[in-house]
């Protein structure tokens, strides 16, 4: 079965940094456009960044602007979000999805592939 595998979460301070690594397990999205979520407890799942599948397109979430960027290697069919001055309300699960549609896409409905997740936390 395809998947996603998200990793590189983990707990930082605010101000510090993470990146996060999405890659697939068991087939490719090389093609696909690809997303990053995020869910904190008790809230629905956001939009973060999203990157078309070949032309450089990328798409951010107002609250992430200037500070997260959404980057993609297709030779390794492997999508990165860095993340830098982090912020204790950035704390949340962060979800990778790919879309078959190949453009940059900011509804989490439209994707149709999800990984399980990776769990960020910043502390204040």
């Amino acid at each position: 079965q395809v998947q996603l595998v998200e990793s590189g979460g983990g707990l930082v301070q605010a101000g510090g940094s993470l990146r996060l690594s999405c890659a697939p397990s068991g087939g490719t999205f090389r093609t696909h456009a690809k997303g990053w979520f995020r869910q904190a407890p008790g809230k629905e799942r956001k939009f973060v960044a999203a990157i078309a599948w070949n032309d450089g397109s990328t798409a951010y979430a107002d609250s992430v602007k200037g500070r997260f960027t959404i980057s993609r290697d297709n030779a390794i069919d492997t999508v990165y979000l860095q993340m830098n001055n982090l912020k204790p309300e950035d704390t949340a699960v962060y979800y990778c999805a790919a879309d078959r549609s190949r453009v940059v896409q900011t509804t989490p409905t439209v994707y149709d592939y999800w990984g399980q997740g990776t769990q960020v936390t910043v502390s204040s």
